[in-house]
């Protein structure tokens, strides 16, 4: 499977973006689907995760803002973010596999990551 995420851009403080992650293959449609963001210096971290059946989970400085969603016809995951914050400020990845720890980096496959940026 091959992800490629896009939908990142400037924004302000307040504002909403809707990131997308584009699958190729069908074996995406079995995968779960994470999605985790690095800030400059920092280490990658678990922003928000789908599974096939639509179980959802979410960091805990996210949650009532952003919401993940998947389309399988589309072989797209999205992740809606809003009332958006400095602090989200990131390079923010798609991941994708199934059978591990959904909030961990340990997915098999990824994509080349967006960069978010939110200014006060």
């Amino acid at each position: 499977v091959q992800l490629q995420a896009s939908g990142g851009g400037l924004v302000q403080a307040g504002g909403s973006l809707r990131l997308s992650c584009a699958a190729s293959g069908r074996a995406f449609r079995s995968y779960s689907v994470g999605w985790f963001r690095q800030a400059p210096g920092k280490e990658r971290v678990f922003v928000a995760y789908i599974t096939v059946s639509g179980t959802t989970d979410y960091a805990d400085s996210v949650k009532g803002r952003f919401t993940i969603s998947r389309d399988n016809a589309k072989n797209r995951a999205y992740l809606q973010m809003n009332s958006l914050k400095p602090e989200d400020t990131a390079v923010y990845y798609c991941a994708a596999q199934s059978g591990v720890n959904y909030y961990t980096t340990t997915y098999g496959y990824w994509g080349q990551g967006t960069l978010v940026t939110v200014s006060s």
